[in-house]
């Protein structure tokens, strides 16, 4: 055998017995008289040592001619390790090698193989299969392994059938670009690769298939960010005969089981509230609840002092720092320097300190008397020590503002602890977003999310005013994963595509599939997807994805290891009755 165990398995009780090890050179110390090797697999390192005197003299001779990455067995008896290292599982024992062979020689690697690497992210990814060596990828990967298998269990236990849909399907207009596919026997016709199963779950519903799930790869086209790849993977969930509490219920379940059986962590409750209290209070619909500093609304209190920013301004709103008052100038300048970066957008920052004598110092003393700044104070619940932080302007526009400023400061101040977990609902979203350009509503989610039932009657009247049978949960500031409760009546789901625009020719060249479906008695269900590898980035207190997908794209969606996208021969082109302009 190349190996009778893994290099990470080895223990003190091991003592005496003969053994095989295989894996890769991590390091190779020659103190002349000895040598040592320390052997690296996927499960662990285990120190080889060698003797003059009692190691072969060929064994020796091909010690020492290794480096690092070079492939090698060993074979020998296991003994107890004379200066014991804590910091490995294997650290009191090594093998004392009595025969050593040499399985493949390695270049010397672009960059070195251990957790403080000193490779950048761009050369990393070109040789990712030598990055997912090290241990920090590794374990990333492990981690998305465990969260998948406890998923499938979990799910299981519920009654949830794991479905396959397909990957070459209908392109639509609505929501992302979609990456297409040309047909080669059906020229030019194209597929499209999914940017989720949305419609054949819901069929899968018609079908009788009451509880789906599927832990699906999807394609987006569409900017790239540290927690956005071309294509990602999604745990899709489908359920009949079920109400929104089901869902929540249900998910809130499977999320909690995951943390407990995968991180030994047990969720606090998950909290519900609105999207228009999360977007008043937060300026968000994902707020981050780990820490306080809600929104509060100052129109009432500083309007009409005499201070032009604040009377011209739509919106006067602010946040409470506890324990902040002896933020220094160089402090409050650089907080200022950070709201007036472009990608913020804010003009300015006003604040308030309340002294620990029970003053109040502010940036607008000269507007606001005393008892005026106390009033800010009282809104605020501020106590001696707090700082308060104000921006005004236009209220969508302040409230995006304040909210960058809310988690920059509490990044400043270590409360986003990522070891600490706060989840919520996030509920009742608007059902219609409309777009000035294009003078027309768009579906906040997509075109099959169904209406709440008290808003109904709004669909003919006033579209703008309708909420969603929407939730989303949201993680530490993260949106985990979100869905709805769907339409199932054809009529209804005819007027959701016509105040979206589409004629009925439309709607039923792209949606005529589904519609037909809904005549043969489809129930009422709902569903819900969670962006997996996000879950597994949140799951580590980490903010990219990549390092928990094994092949990833780079922020210009290329795979550099691969060199893809790349140019196709001509003659596929031809066969694909495709041409590109030059």
């Amino acid at each position: 055998m190349l190996r009778t165990n893994t290099c990470g398995e080895l223990r003190i009780e091991n003592i005496g017995k003969t053994v095989v090890l295989s894996g890769w050179v991590q390091k190779v110390r020659d103190k002349g008289g000895m040598l040592w090797i320390d052997l690296r697999d996927r499960y662990g390192i285990t120190q080889l040592i060698l003797e003059e005197g009692k190691s072969d003299a060929a064994v020796l001779s091909v010690a020492r001619s290794l480096s690092r990455e070079d492939v090698i067995s060993a074979e020998g008896p296991v003994i107890e390790r004379s200066a014991k290292n804590a910091n490995i599982t294997t650290g009191d024992i090594e093998i004392q090698v009595l025969k050593l062979t040499l399985l493949n020689k390695s270049k010397t690697p672009p960059f070195t193989i251990e957790d403080d690497t000193d490779g950048g992210d761009e050369l990393r990814m070109k040789y990712r299969y030598l990055d997912i060596r090290r241990t920090p990828v590794r374990t990333a990967l492990e981690l998305r392994h465990r969260l998948s298998i406890e998923t499938r269990k979990y799910l299981d236990s519920f009654n949830f059938l794991e479905v396959e849909t397909p990957y070459l399907i209908k392109s639509t207009p609505e929501g992302a670009r979609d990456f297409v596919v040309p047909s080669r026997m059906n020229p030019g016709e194209f597929y499209a690769l999914p940017q989720s199963p949305q419609t054949f779950k819901q069929l899968l519903m018609v079908a009788g298939i009451d509880r789906y799930y599927q832990i699906v790869k999807c394609f987006r086209d569409e900017d790239l960010r540290a927690d956005r790849q071309p294509e990602f993977t999604q745990i899709d969930c489908e359920m009949s005969f079920v109400t929104q509490e089901d869902v929540l219920q249900t998910f809130e379940g499977l999320i909690t089981h995951l943390f407990s059986k995968v991180l030994n962590v047990q969720l606090p409750a998950f909290p519900r509230m609105t999207y228009a209290d999360a977007m008043r209070y937060y300026g968000c619909d994902k707020p981050d609840i780990r820490f306080d500093m809600q929104f509060v609304e100052m129109n009432s209190i500083v309007k009409e002092k005499g201070f032009p920013v604040f009377d011209s301004a739509e919106l006067v709103v602010g946040i409470n720092a506890a324990g902040c008052s002896e933020y220094t100038r160089k402090q409050l300048d650089a907080l200022t320097d950070f709201v007036k970066k472009p990608q913020i957008g804010a003009t300015g920052l006003v604040y308030l300190k309340c002294n620990s004598d029970g003053t109040y110092k502010s940036s607008v003393d000269k507007f606001y008397a005393p008892e005026e700044l106390a009033k800010w104070a009282a809104a605020f619940n501020a106590k001696a020590g707090d700082l308060i932080l104000v921006l005004a302007g236009g209220a969508d526009k302040t409230r995006k503002a304040l909210s960058e400023l809310r988690l920059h400061v509490a990044e400043e101040l270590g409360l986003r602890d990522p070891k600490v977990f706060k989840p919520l609902w996030v509920l009742d979203f608007p059902l219609l977003e409309w777009n000035e350009d294009e003078k027309r509503f768009f579906a906040m989610h997509h075109p099959f999310t169904s209406p709440l039932p008290d808003d109904v009657h709004y669909m003919s009247t006033d579209p703008g005013k309708v909420r969603a049978n929407a939730y989303d949960m949201v993680i530490n500031g993260v949106e985990l994963g979100g869905g709805s409760v769907r339409i199932h009546d054809r009529t209804l789901q005819k007027q959701m595509f016509s105040i979206l625009g589409f004629t009925d020719e439309e709607a039923q060249n792209q949606f005529g599939f589904l519609m037909n479906a809904f005549e043969y008695g489809a129930p009422p269900h709902a569903g819900l997807a969670f962006g997996f590898d996000r879950m597994c980035a949140i799951f580590s207190g980490k903010d990219s994805i990549r390092d928990f997908i094994a092949f990833p794209k780079n922020n210009s969606g290329r795979d550099v290891m691969i060199d893809s996208p790349s140019v196709i021969d001509s003659k596929q082109l031809v066969d694909l009755g495709l041409t590109i302009n030059k």
